[in-house]
């Protein structure tokens, strides 16, 4: 890697600090990249500058979009009673992309894990006890996946909505997630499933 240009190498090493982008696939990219048309090449680039430049994150449920409130916040045939809860904005993709569920999200923004230090303030909890104040939401349903960090953001999550908000059913997503699972790699009769199987906490 020494006896590549720096420029080159520079971009390379930009790359392969992206997860799942290893020197070899960078070195890759870079090279193709450089084979582009000049204006293709730049065509990418901006498309990188504009993605920071033009996405917000939603005022309401916490994802990324091009304006807030987003378009499935603004939807208001949408269930305002229901609430899903995500870790990540891929999960509100793949619960979108069944079709299926017509209620509201909110992105937490990750999952509770001690050991990486992530902790209650990391996350979109304030967010969602603003939600459930509000008085709208009946069903808080948990699409948080199966992991141990899953499940214990999940019991965090229970512990304070029968603490707080008593009056609030909190479900979670049932059949068809094996333990270890995410909600972003389930497919969408799986996912489909488990949401019309969801459990009572």
């Amino acid at each position: 890697m020494q006896n590549i240009p720096g420029p080159l190498r520079e971009v390379v090493e930009q790359l392969s600090s992206l997860p799942g982008v290893g020197p070899k696939s960078a070195l890759r990219i870079a090279l193709t990249l450089l084979k582009m048309p000049r204006e293709r090449a730049n065509g990418v680039g901006q498309s990188i500058i504009d993605l920071r430049e033009n996405l917000c994150l939603c005022q309401e449920c916490a994802c990324l979009a091009e304006a807030s409130p987003c378009s499935i916040c603004a939807d208001q045939t949408r269930e305002a009673n229901q609430l899903c809860l995500v870790p990540e904005w891929d999960a509100l993709l793949a619960m979108e992309d069944m079709g299926v569920y017509r209620g509201r999200y909110l992105v937490l923004g990750g999952l509770l894990s001690p050991l990486d230090g992530v902790s209650p303030a990391h996350l979109e909890i304030d967010r969602l006890r603003r939600h459930l104040r509000a008085g709208h939401v009946t069903e808080l349903i948990l699409a948080l996946g199966a992991t141990l960090d899953a499940e214990a953001t999940a019991s965090f999550v229970k512990n304070m909505v029968e603490s707080d908000h008593p009056g609030v059913n909190v479900s979670r997503l049932a059949q068809g997630i094996p333990m270890g699972g995410e909600v972003k790699f389930m497919d969408r009769e799986t996912l489909k499933q488990s949401l019309v199987h969801r459990q009572k906490m």
